[in-house]
């Protein structure tokens, strides 16, 4: 799992932790952002194996876009199957409200469509393919178990399309605007270089965004990260409640 800003409460759920901080991994990109705790969480929630990323490096620290795909050719040395990827993101579609959570169902890479890619660069074909296809990135499979424990738990799941930017900057109404007539219903600065990296090495994919402020379409509001990790603090709950759900129905679960 990948943690966003203000979701890192989650890895305390941990059960039988091993905490490794960033610092003392080789090469391991460090978060800098207040927010993203920046260590590794080894252990078992509901049973399962899980590791756990308590925060996350973005594009606009200055690492380069291998560099943010690192952590997750790790995990796929180490065998993970799955990425679960969380992330703060601000609402794009006008019916989101802050504390939402919103089940990624597919995404806008503008900064891979300005040649910002993880995969820049020569192939390891014993990896992935070199034109990995991204129809599917986030696992329909996955995403109907969501859907199910969300129905259980009385959890209010928005479904949507996140739309990843470089940042540092929040959007302007304009940015927001044109985002909104491309479809996007939600949009943040990290995540998607994770999955495509993901997806390359044929590892299966469940976004969710935390809802952390409502659209500034109209630009009377102001934005501020101080916002985004008091939201997080709403959110994490639900997203606890979701994610042991998911765990504890994940295929090959000696509980479920």
């Amino acid at each position: 799992m990948i943690l966003g800003s203000g979701l890192g409460g989650l890895a305390r759920s941990v059960e039988k932790p091993t905490i490794i901080p960033y610092s003392q991994l080789p090469h391991w990109p460090i978060s800098t952002v207040i927010g993203h705790q920046g260590q590794l969480v080894l252990g078992e929630l509901e049973t399962q194996n899980v590791m756990v990323m308590q925060g996350r490096a973005h594009y606009y620290e200055g690492y380069s876009m291998a560099q943010i795909g690192l952590p997750v050719r790790v995990m796929q040395r180490l065998g993970v199957e799955t990425l679960i990827v969380t992330n703060a993101a601000g609402a794009v579609n006008p019916n989101f409200e802050p504390g939402d959570l919103m089940l990624i169902t597919d995404h806008v890479n503008l900064m891979g469509m300005a040649g910002l890619s993880p995969l820049l660069g020569p192939n390891l074909d014993e990896i992935g393919t070199r034109f990995p296809d991204m129809g599917q990135a986030y696992d329909r499979e996955l995403c109907m178990l969501a859907r199910s424990v969300a129905d259980e738990n009385q959890i209010l799941l928005r479904e949507g399309v996140y739309v990843a930017l470089g940042g540092p900057s929040f959007e302007t109404p304009a940015d927001l605007r044109f985002l909104r007539v491309a479809g996007a219903d939600a949009v943040g600065m990290s995540t998607v270089p994770e999955v495509i990296v993901a997806r390359h090495g044929g590892t299966r994919v469940l976004g969710i965004s935390g809802i952390s402020n409502k659209a500034n379409l109209d630009g009377s509001t102001i934005t501020t990260h101080e916002e985004v990790l008091e939201a997080g603090n709403k959110i994490s709950p639900q997203l606890l409640t979701l994610i042991r759900g998911i765990l504890e129905r994940y295929p090959g679960n000696t509980q479920s």
